[in-house]
């Protein structure tokens, strides 16, 4: 093939390509216009669209601002309405006001010129009246004053006569009859108050169930007794009474700790030295609740609230205190009741009246202050524990040791004579001989060194037991002799006193 041919068929097929070429372009020309033409359309669908929803939007936020604004045109115009009603009604209230204004000073007017009347006519009187007093003073010869301090005196000595007078009749009634009520009053209050009557003893005596048991109660060679009775300062007679010990002391809490203590001591059936301690320790204790136990039972029995525990436990320790041979509690209970009827009787305070009853004897409780009278003792503490202050006086003033300035202290004072004087209530010689006893253990007390001390045997011997700390062997010899010496010198008592004093030393270790 020859090169002209080639150069002609390279130049169709590059013709070929050129018109075909061509021909697919124009083709491409026409799909996109058509593309073009079609997406014109719907954008302008889609505008003519957003312009219709645009317009409707706007006519509903058109519709809802011209309601809003009639809605606060509507409130407005009502607002305006109240107003106008108020400015009506307040120029209408200023007019009823003005007329009242005018009404009140036409009447101001008026009343001045009745004023100015009354005032013309009083002058008139006076001068009519001063003529008279002076017609008056010319026949009668005396000013009026003078007439009038006469008549004034003359007024005064006939009503003082008459007072004098009706003054007699009430005392002369009053006299007659006060005397009369008055018994009638006590005997109502006896006879309403029933009160056993028994004298307090200084012994008791603790049953056993066989002699067998007085020999461990006894112990070898008395060293239980001697224990027992060093523990609790009570003298514990062992004798030939059958199945019966007896305890003796003038103290009832110390026989009572004795009684109890040995009842344990039976019972455990372990008797020595060491255990009689821990026992009566203990029973100390037991003795101490239940004498607040006592004294809050007593309080609520007797409808009285509000004590001071210190006075609820003073109340409870009356139950072993006795007044002359009269247990203390009973006593006190008994004068409670006593006022408390006599009160109600007279129409007194009913509650003062039987709490002061309670109280009245408080001052014989404490072991201090020996040398105060037991009213006036009793009248510290019930101030110092803020009683009302009627209760503090009647307490006081029952044995006349104050000045009565209430209507319950002579009521406490006869209720507490009603009770003493009972036939069969108090012993005079008991109360000397436990201040006789008293007296001893106290003297005992006073030196240093002593711990404790025990009046014994009816009185007839002291015993002392001294810390060993303090007090040596010899020192103990000179105590006892001292001891026997000052109650030979300041004491007055029957027959001979034994004074004993024990110094014991103990060394107490724990192995942990």
């Amino acid at each position: 093939m020859g090169i002209l041919e080639i150069v002609l068929i390279v130049a169709a097929a590059a013709i070929g390509a050129l018109i075909t070429w061509f021909v697919a372009g124009n083709q491409q020309k026409g799909k996109a216009s058509s593309i073009i033409a079609e997406a014109e359309a719907k954008a302008e669908v889609i505008r003519k669209d957003k312009e219709l929803q645009a317009k409707e939007r706007f006519m509903q936020l058109k519709a809802e601002h011209e309601k809003e604004v009639n809605a606060k045109n509507n409130h407005l115009t009502q607002a305006e309405g109240r107003i106008k009603q108020k400015e009506q009604s307040l120029n209408q209230k200023m007019e009823n006001t003005q007329r009242k204004e005018n009404e009140l000073e036409k009447l101001k007017e008026q009343y001045s010129r009745q004023v100015e009347a009354v005032n013309h006519k009083k002058e008139e009187l006076d001068k009519a009246l001063q003529s008279q007093i002076k017609t008056l003073e010319k026949v009668a010869g005396m000013s009026a004053e003078e007439a009038k301090a006469q008549m004034i005196e003359a007024l005064k000595d006939e009503a003082r006569t008459q007072a004098m007078v009706m003054a007699k009749d009430i005392v002369d009634e009053a006299k007659l009859t006060a005397v009369k009520d008055a018994k009638k009053i006590v005997i109502q209050t006896i006879q309403r108050t029933a009160a056993e009557q028994a004298i307090e003893n200084s012994v008791s005596v603790f049953h056993i169930e066989s002699d067998e048991m007085k020999g461990r109660i006894i112990g070898r060679e008395g060293r239980n007794i001697r224990a027992l009775e060093a523990a609790t300062g009570i003298e514990i007679i062992v004798d030939d009474t059958p199945e019966a010990i007896i305890l003796s002391g003038f103290d009832p809490i110390r026989r009572e700790i004795a009684r109890l203590s040995l009842h344990r001591l039976v019972t455990d059936g372990r008797i020595h030295p060491a255990r009689i301690e821990e026992v009566v320790t203990k029973v100390k204790k037991q003795i101490e609740e239940e004498i607040v136990e006592i004294g809050e039972r007593v309080c609520i029995d007797m409808g009285i609230h509000g004590l001071h525990p210190e006075l609820v436990r003073m109340v409870g320790r009356m139950r072993y205190r006795s007044s002359y041979g009269q247990n203390l509690l009973q006593h006190s209970r008994e004068v409670a009741n006593l006022c408390a009827t006599m009160a109600a009787e007279m129409g007194l305070n009913v509650k003062l009246a039987k709490r002061a009853g309670l109280l009245h004897d408080i001052g014989k409780v404490p072991d201090d202050n020996p040398e105060t009278p037991h009213a006036l003792l009793g009248m510290q503490l019930a101030e110092k524990y803020k009683e009302h202050p009627e209760v503090v006086n009647a307490i006081g003033a029952h044995h006349d040791e104050i000045e009565m300035n209430c209507l319950i202290a002579p009521v406490i004072q006869a209720c507490d004579a009603i009770s003493g004087s009972r036939p069969g209530a108090r012993r005079e010689d008991v109360e000397n001989y436990i201040k006789r006893l008293k007296d001893l253990e106290a003297m005992a007390l006073s030196y240093p060194g002593v711990e404790k001390s025990f009046a014994i045997q009816a009185g007839r011997e002291l015993r002392v037991i001294v810390e060993s700390e303090k007090i040596t062997d010899e020192q103990a010899d000179v105590l006892s002799f001292d001891l026997a010496t000052r109650i030979q010198k300041e004491m007055t008592y029957p027959g001979q006193i034994k004074i004993t004093v024990i110094r014991e030393k103990r060394a107490v270790n724990f192995a942990k």
